[in-house]
């Protein structure tokens, strides 16, 4: 019987060369994955690639123009990796760039031209002489991963294989299959700090700040540091549910078919804001700090979204909307209409600035135990197409592709705030009161 003092024994395993690739929005605690991740494999006597900028390289390689170190790849050494587990930014860089755009379905992974950017990426890591890959990011990401493993699934018998494991990474939090993602307790609490000097800005001035959170799809962001930054209200997509969602048909100027879809009463959503200032008034305070997610604007209604364009995920940009802007000119002319006051109302966007903040503590520890699970997951338990969770006390477990991912859109399920649920309830405790 070993000790609990004994560290662990080195394993047997073919894999002699590892790529670690980040792609996707920056996340406090990157570097504790990546620096984990490595350190696990360089213990083992295995080579550790770092692919750095997502898969800008990896997607336009080519035999014509190889892959050269410095450019598209450095080696992970334990020089390199030297107290890098607390640090901030990420080590080998990010990007958004996406092989598998053009794959909605299985049947276009057969397709040679939808697939090749996939088989580029393929081609570019033989051309390392990588044995497994390791991806770390979002769900976007997850579905790239997902979509390589089914690439190589059809390759011939004797083509060789190299196994994905999938790291998940939001300061969203909104991903299925893991409590809370690396990352997303510092940018609250970056953000909770923020919103708690925006508070007493807004006391001083007797004013209202519009405070537009990152989240697009779920509200876990916003949630929290409202929460912990002890905001007067919080909206996000899992509220437009109920009397605050109706339907939009709108038709297409160019070929004239009409599409239906569902959109917030944005008049509606307005007038609940109001009701909190003015419940706010007869407390006798006259401020404070409404917090909104981003994801929002997606079910605005067609009108503000006209010229808005879109990314290569299909998601429009956010920043070209700027929400908090928006809502603070409607609630402000509400305002004033229903209460013959004026009050300055100020919108304003957060989020970037959180992304790359010094991770705290705890997500050091999740950020490590999931670099430490991909070396588990490929050496250990010689795992394929899998994601890396952690749950209660960073007990880690292995979760397949095929339970995270539509078998047929390829797509992720998002998971949203149940608007049942005690985290939820909390926020709507702690708020400024309304009868609804």
């Amino acid at each position: 019987m070993s000790s609990t003092l004994s560290g662990p024994s080195k394993k047997n395993t073919t894999l002699k060369r590892v790529a670690i690739l980040f792609a996707g929005g920056p996340a406090p605690g990157a570097n504790a994955v990546i620096s984990t991740a490595a350190a696990s494999f360089l213990r083992n006597e295995c080579e550790v690639l770092g692919i750095l900028h997502g898969y800008s390289s990896l997607a336009s390689y080519s035999p014509e123009h190889p892959l050269v170190d410095g450019e598209a790849y450095i080696k992970l050494t334990s020089k390199v990796l030297k107290r890098t587990r607390s640090s901030q930014g990420i080590m080998i860089g990010t990007a958004r760039t996406n092989p598998g755009k053009n794959i909605s379905h299985p049947s276009h992974l057969d397709d040679a031209n939808l697939s090749a950017p996939l088989r580029r990426v393929y081609e570019g890591l033989v051309s390392l002489g990588v044995d497994a890959l390791i991806s770390i990011g979002g769900d976007d990401t997850l579905k790239t991963a997902n979509k390589f493993k089914m690439f190589q699934d059809r390759l011939p018998p004797d083509a060789k294989r190299i196994p994905v494991v999938h790291l998940p990474k939001t300061i969203d939090n909104d991903y299925m299959g893991i409590d809370f993602t690396f990352g997303y307790f510092t940018a609250v609490e970056f953000l909770a700090g923020e919103i708690r000097n925006l508070l007493h800005d807004a006391e001083a001035g007797r004013s209202y700040y519009l405070a537009e959170s990152m989240g697009r799809s779920a509200g876990w962001l916003a949630y929290g540091a409202a929460i912990a930054g002890e905001a007067s209200l919080v909206i996000s997509v899992e509220d437009i549910i109920g009397s605050y969602r109706v339907e939009e048909t709108t038709t297409d100027p160019d070929t004239g078919v009409a599409e239906t879809r569902q959109v917030m009463d944005l008049d509606r959503v307005i007038n609940r804001i109001v009701k909190t200032m003015t419940a706010r008034d007869a407390e006798g305070k006259p401020f404070g700090v409404i917090v909104l997610a981003e994801g929002l604007a997606e079910l605005l209604p067609s009108k503000y979204l006209k010229g808005i364009p879109r990314d290569d995920h299909g998601h429009i940009s956010i920043s070209h909307v700027n929400l908090g802007r928006m809502f603070a000119k409607l609630v402000s002319d509400t305002y004033k209409q229903q209460t013959g006051k004026s009050r300055k109302v100020t919108g304003l966007q957060l989020g970037y600035e959180s992304r790359c903040a010094k991770p705290q503590a705890f997500d050091v520890m999740l950020g490590s135990q999931l670099g430490v699970g991909a070396y588990r997951a490929l050496v250990e338990e010689g795992l394929n197409g899998v994601m890396v969770s952690v749950v209660g006390q960073l007990q880690l477990h292995f979760v397949p592709f095929d339970r995270l991912i539509d078998p047929q859109t390829l797509v992720t399920v998002v998971r949203y705030i149940d608007p049942s649920s005690d985290f939820h309830r909390l926020a709507r405790f702690l708020e400024t009161a309304v009868n609804e």
